[in-house]
Parts: C-alpha cells; sequence; structure tokens
C-alpha cells in the first residue's frame, strides 16, 4: 500500500515583521455606498432538524455574496424572485441599481427541504449553478465583463440525488474535449451512528464533458464520493483537474457504493476506521455496557449469562462476547434490557465499589469506554498531590513562574488538530498530509483566479496566506503574505462572522453578524514621520485598524474583499466600503 507523505508548510522568513508594533486605531472616515434591493436575499434558515455544528458551519454561516474574481469589483447574489443579480463597480459616485443576469427555471417556494442556492464561477465565460434541491446547472455566459457578449445559457441541467451547495469548479479545455468539474457538500443522515451527532459530510466530485465536435451534449463523465465527520474548512480542486485539496478538522476518505476504498487501511487503523463493538461507561457502583443489534431484534435472540467474574453475551446463537470481567460484579442484581434504538443495555453491579476498571473484559480491545465530565474530574483530583501549576517550581518562591489560568482564550486550541491533505484524482489515494497542529484555519480568498483558492492560517500571532502549486510536488504550499498579528487580533473578535483580504494583500477584514466591519491595513509609509519615545527611533510606516458601521439592523449575509472595496449584503440592501482609492 502506497503511504502518503508527510509534508510541512515552509515559512519565508523575510515575509515576517518581527519589529511590528502594532495596529493604531484610525478615525478617518471610509465611504460608504448603500443600494437597496428590489427584492430580499433568498435566505434559507436552518430548520429543525439541521441542529449540528456541521450544519451551522455549511449552512447556518453560508456566505449569500459572491466574488466573480475573473473580473474586479463585480459581485453576485440570488434574491428571492429566483433572480441572479450582479453588481459590478465602475465608478462610486454613479451606481446603478443591481442587474439580472439569470433566472433560475423552478419555482423554489414549492420546496420545504431545500438549501440556499450557491454559485462558483469556474472560468471567465462558464458559472456552475445550485438551486438548493439538488440540481445542478452548468451556465456559459459569453464574457461577463462585456454586457453585450454576455447571454447565460443552461449547457447542463440535471438531478443530482438530495440537496447539496457548490464548494468549487473548475473549467478543463482540452483540443478534444472540454470539461467542468464540481464539488457538491452534502450533509446526510447516518442511521448507524448512536454514538456521535448521526451525520457525516459527503463530498462529491462531478466532472461534466463535452467531446468537441457537432451535436455532442454535456454528459455526466465522472463521480467520486468522499466521506469525513466535519464539514471542511477548503476543500478545492486542482487547475488541471488532476487532484484534490481538502483541509479539515476530521479526515475524508474516497467511498464507492458505501465501502471504504482503501479497504487495507483497517488492518493498520483498526480503532479509527473499525466501528466498536460495544460502549461502557462506568461510575464508582456501577457499569452500562451498550451493544449495538441488528434492526427487529427480539428478546428472544439474545442470551445474557452473568457470573461474578465472567460475563457471555450471545445473540442468534452466535457469541458475541466472552471472558474475564476486570473484577467481580454482584451478578444476582445485574440486569439486561433491549432499548427502542436496537441496543443491548447492561447493568453490571461492582462488589468492590470505587475501583477504577481499565477495562471491561480482560484482554478484550473490542469495546470503547466513555468517561463523562464528572468522571474526569474525580480522577484529576485523585492526581492533584502528583501536579503542579508552576513551571519548574522552587519551594521557595511565593509565586509561580506561569500559571496556566494566565493563558488568554485565544490563545487555547483544541487538542485534535486540522490536516491538510492532498487526493490523487485517478487512485483516489491521498498523496500528501500537511498536520496543521495548532495552525488555525482563519478564511480563503482567490488571488489569481487560474489558481486555486489560497487559504490563511494562524500561525503564532500572525495570520499566513498560502498558495497551493499543484504542479510543484515537492513545494506544494508557498507563503505569499503575511497579515502582521491578525491571528491573535480576530481571536478577540468573538461575534465574527466573515472573513476577507484583498488580492492584493492590502488590507485584510472581517465583519460581525450585525453592523460592525474590521478593516486592518498592511503597513503604509507616513505623510510625516513619527517618533518611538522607547525606543528612540523614528517609525517611518503604520499599520493602521479602521472600524465601519452600517446604518442598518439587519442580520450579515454577505462580505467580499476586492483590491479597492468591500461589499457587505444584508437581507435589503447592499453597502459599499471604499477602502483604497484607485491606482
Amino acid at each position: 500500500m502506497e503511504v502518503a507523505a508527510n509534508c510541512s508548510l515552509q515559512v519565508k522568513r523575510p515575509l515576517l515583521d518581527p519589529r511590528f508594533e502594532g495596529y493604531k486605531l484610525s478615525l478617518e472616515p471610509l465611504p460608504c455606498y448603500q443600494l437597496e434591493l428590489d427584492a430580499a436575499v433568498a435566505e434559507v434558515k436552518l430548520r429543525d432538524d439541521q441542529y449540528t455544528l456541521d450544519h451551522m458551519h455549511a449552512f447556518g454561516m453560508y456566505n449569500y455574496l459572491h466574488h466573480d474574481s475573473w473580473y474586479q469589483d463585480s459581485v453576485y447574489y440570488i434574491d428571492n424572485l429566483g433572480r441572479i443579480m450582479n453588481l459590478t463597480v465602475m465608478l462610486d459616485t454613479a451606481l446603478g441599481k443591481p442587474r439580472e443576469v439569470f433566472r433560475l427555471p423552478t419555482d423554489l417556494t414549492a420546496y420545504d427541504n431545500r438549501l440556499c442556492s450557491s454559485i462558483h464561477f469556474s472560468s471567465s465565460s462558464w458559472v456552475t449553478l445550485s438551486d438548493g434541491t439538488g440540481r445542478l446547472y452548468v451556465i456559459a455566459t459569453g464574457e461577463r465583463g462585456n454586457s453585450a457578449s454576455e447571454k447565460w445559457e443552461i449547457m447542463f441541467n440535471e438531478e443530482l440525488g438530495d440537496p447539496f451547495i457548490i464548494v468549487h469548479s473548475i473549467s478543463l479545455l482540452k483540443p478534444e474535449e472540454h470539461s467542468i468539474a464540481t464539488l457538491l457538500l452534502r450533509i446526510e443522515k447516518e442511521e448507524s451512528d448512536f454514538k456521535g451527532s448521526g451525520f457525516y459530510v459527503s463530498l462529491e466530485w462531478v466532472t461534466i464533458s463535452k467531446k468537441n465536435k457537432d451535436n455532442e451534449k454535456y454528459e455526466i463523465t465522472k463521480r467520486d464520493i468522499l466521506h469525513g465527520k466535519s464539514v471542511p474548512h477548503y476543500a478545492a480542486i486542482e487547475p488541471n483537474g488532476n487532484g484534490l485539496m481538502i483541509v479539515s478538522y476530521k479526515s475524508f476518505k474516497f467511498v464507492q457504493a458505501g465501502h471504504d476504498l482503501e479497504e487495507t487501511m483497517e488492518e493498520d487503523m483498526p480503532e479509527k476506521i473499525k466501528e466498536p463493538l460495544y460502549y461502557w461507561q462506568q461510575s464508582e457502583d456501577d457499569l452500562t455496557v451498550t451493544v449495538r443489534l441488528p434492526e427487529d431484534s427480539t428478546k428472544e435472540d439474545v442470551q445474557v449469562q452473568f457470573l461474578p467474574d465472567n460475563i457471555s453475551i450471545m445473540l442468534k446463537g452466535l457469541q458475541i462476547l466472552e471472558g474475564k470481567l476486570f473484577s467481580s460484579v454482584d451478578h444476582e442484581s445485574s440486569t439486561w434490557i433491549i432499548k427502542e434504538n436496537n441496543s443491548l443495555e447492561i447493568s453490571l453491579i461492582k462488589k468492590n465499589e470505587g475501583l477504577t476498571w481499565p477495562e471491561l473484559v480482560v484482554g478484550d480491545k473490542q469495546g470503547e469506554l466513555l468517561r463523562d465530565a464528572a468522571q474526569c474530574a474525580v480522577i484529576a483530583e485523585r492526581l492533584m498531590h502528583l501536579t503542579s501549576e508552576e513551571l519548574n517550581p522552587n519551594p521557595d518562591k511565593e509565586k509561580p513562574p506561569c500559571n496556566a489560568q494566565e493563558l488568554e482564550e485565544c490563545d487555547i486550541f483544541f487538542e485534535e488538530s486540522s490536516s491538510l491533505c492532498r487526493f490523487d484524482g485517478s487512485s483516489l489515494k491521498t498523496t500528501h498530509v500537511v498536520n496543521l497542529g495548532s495552525n488555525q484555519y482563519l478564511f480563503s480568498v482567490i488571488v489569481d483566479p487560474k489558481e486555486m483558492p489560497c487559504f490563511c492560517l494562524r500561525h503564532d500571532v500572525d495570520a499566513l496566506l498560502w498558495q497551493p502549486r499543484s504542479g510543484k510536488q515537492d513545494d506544494m504550499w508557498e507563503h505569499i503574505a503575511t497579515f502582521n498579528a491578525l491571528g491573535y487580533v480576530q481571536a478577540s473578535k468573538r461575534d465574527k462572522k466573515f472573513f476577507a483580504c484583498a488580492p492584493n494583500y492590502s488590507y485584510a477584514a472581517l465583519c460581525e453578524c450585525l453592523r460592525r466591519v474590521f478593516i486592518y491595513r498592511q503597513p503604509a509609509p507616513m505623510s510625516t514621520v513619527l517618533y518611538n519615545r522607547k525606543e528612540g527611533r523614528h517609525v517611518g510606516q503604520v499599520a493602521k485598524q479602521q472600524v465601519a458601521s452600517l446604518e442598518t439592523n439587519d442580520p450579515i449575509l454577505g462580505f467580499q474583499a476586492t483590491n479597492e472595496r468591500l461589499f457587505v449584503l444584508t437581507t435589503k440592501n447592499l453597502f459599499l466600503i471604499k477602502v483604497n482609492a484607485e491606482n
């Protein structure tokens, strides 16, 4: 079996500024323009059955404003009349109303379980579109920068199953055929998952092609599916269509007809892939064992035998668990019952009260121990005398040199870390893996539309921008820009919703759920030289923080940044904030 290469991200030291002093709050007003929309944005709110964190990440925090990276200062949104509306800004003082460029052929109000409509600009003349009902459109637009030649025409239109949103798409033009590769995201119910959230994330990689011959139609030529247990922070297809890159908290793997393609990995990682045979919990007095049963199992199918030091469980005459218990139990007081969710629940009463069992059956590795918070607190209290809050403790000193409680909240990261994986499009195997550790994912941005989107990660206090280079096998991710101290600054913004930066890296910006937008400019030369009294030196440039407050109480639904402007979308209005003057 081929093993994926463990890689690392190589930081370019010249792009770091160890002497960065921070952002100076600037009260200089920012020009802000407001456009009232003809119809409200087609917002789709989460239903009662969409209650997990994954649903919130994928759909509840969806960005309803789409930037056409092929044409500067051109944004799109979809309104509740099913119209795709475009605003292309040439001059701030001559803003027109958003114009309709396309209308969805289906009446979206007739669908109860639909998702938000999504759009992605595959090239300068091709678009992929989802109406949120499970239907995918591939549209030829003509050159969108020229309204005279722009005409949106459906070239492919097909129902692809459950509703999805479009994550990414590219256009591949070869001498013999034209293809559109697109990445679709769904969150689907997993009936067998009684331990986790009950849902899994599906990424479908669909390729739609047309031979360059007369009377040929666009048809699906390839469909591959990946499954994972968390919504990816970032997922994009390589420009040549040969691979896929994903940044996610939990790993993804390709599947086919419900089976893992990399079956050989089960021998190497049985605990990670195979579902435990049983789960068990314990308290001071007893233990509770839960065993998953096949559907329609009855009491007559199950035989459980208790002995003081042994347990035996049989299902339809087959032995599924048998062995010596770690310690003795009161077998006469122990009971079992079949629950409504097709699970067998066994209660065992400890003879040695207060004894913590490290395993249920001696030598058995088929189960998983579930600990609750109260148990962890008791264990921690028992071990308290073995620990100290001091770093290199010295009993002669009154104060410890370091106290864990002095850490700020923004310095605390998840114990489990995200990973960056590259998948090969032909073999469907993982070829490269980067463990991101504490490098928190912040946002993604398209710097060059012909390249993959960049992703921004926190490194210490800074935010570093990385450009994937799929053609370079040895140096696949390039550090192209640094936003000084932005990793630290953004952690203090509790109500942040969207994050973005200018494609030329001149500033980064984030917006809260309501009203406020924060802008962080890269250091720029000052018209008058300042003097740093503390260090006794002149300061020739300064980084500014600016705050814009929108005149609305409607929630922010969309947020996009260009080199000159910020676009902010609410339910009924589109705001333009002039950030940089034209060159």
